[in-house]
């Protein structure tokens, strides 16, 4: 049980409390999964949510409980997932009561069960009260992200493939929902549009889809070093790709004998990954054909909230 001192920064998993039998996999490289908003940046953008909820004018709360009123509260796990965003949740609750108690039980990236504890807070119930929805939507919505990328990196445990995220992420929450991938054990992609290279079939359709003039432009560009991808459709693509010099080609809605062919062409010259119709019912097969990166827009955009919530326990 780790006390709270604002703000809350993730521990290595080594410090974490032990939890019992997690349905899933330990988090890839847990140790590496930091948190990405400085401590002035956790506190408003916190800040900001509760604003946004007026969470400070609370005309509910503030008619109804006692100023001085104390509870002890608990958010705990409706139904097995993966943890992120207590950062986030923590700071809801210390900006409405300063001298808040609360005792982490799980960090980011820990797999709960139903029924689980994640946090235990004791102060003042106004504070609590005001508090609650914000840090349950910090928290829902980054541990269902957390949790759903978990799912794909267990099920395509024992290849070598690895589970990327894409940008289709929610404005303004992309650093924060990269995190929640990365959480729950999957790899980045481009953070954004300055990253990398990544040549998509409406760059070559503007070019009349010449790859070796789109890929020399590029790397003429770019500083060096910087990965240049190039969208395929088609073998013929890939084999162009291969000879332009890509780093990198993404292989676009192929079936299953045309990924195996496209890996066999790109082994050990570029990294391959595909992307498009990848499900958890098709995600093993897809990484059986030897592809280095599988990408998942769902993670982030279809993720849906993990179901934790807020049980009072009065003094």
């Amino acid at each position: 049980m780790t006390a709270y001192h604002p703000p809350l920064r993730p521990t290595p998993a080594t410090g974490q409390p032990a939890i019992a039998a997690p349905l899933m996999a330990a988090p890839l490289n847990a140790t590496a999964v930091h948190f990405p908003l400085s401590d002035a940046e956790l506190a408003a953008r916190v800040r900001q949510a509760l604003q946004e909820d007026e969470a400070f004018h609370d005309v509910s709360t503030l008619a109804t409980v006692p100023e001085t009123h104390q509870v002890r509260g608990a958010i705990v796990a409706r139904r097995d997932g993966v943890v992120a965003g207590v950062p986030l949740a923590a700071e809801a609750f210390r900006q409405l009561d300063e001298a808040v108690t609360i005792h982490v039980q799980a960090n980011d990236g820990a797999a709960v069960r139903a029924g689980q504890v994640v946090m235990q807070i004791s102060g003042q119930a106004r504070g609590m009260l005001s508090a609650e929805r914000t840090a349950l939507n910090f928290l829902q919505h980054l541990s269902g992200i957390a949790t759903l990328t978990r799912s794909f990196v267990d099920a395509i445990a024992g290849t070598s493939a690895r589970i990327l995220d894409t940008r289709k992420t929610t404005p303004g929450w992309r650093v924060l929902e990269k995190y929640a991938v990365r959480a729950g054990g999957g790899t980045n992609h481009r953070m954004d549009l300055r990253s990398g290279v990544l040549i998509k079939d409406n760059h070559l359709a503007a070019v009349d889809g010449d790859i070796a003039m789109a890929v020399a432009c590029a790397r003429g560009l770019v500083a060096g070093g910087t990965a240049i991808q190039v969208e395929c459709d088609t073998l013929e693509q890939v084999d162009a790709a291969v000879a332009a010099g890509a780093d990198w080609v993404l292989l676009d809605n192929m079936s299953l004998a045309q990924l195996r062919d496209a890996v066999q062409r790109c082994r050990g010259v570029v990294i391959t990954e595909a992307s498009g119709g990848v499900s958890l019912h098709t995600v093993r097969s897809i990484a059986e054909t030897g592809v280095d990166r599988i990408s998942v827009g769902a993670l982030t955009h279809s993720a849906p909230a993990l179901d934790l919530g807020l049980d009072f326990d009065e003094r």
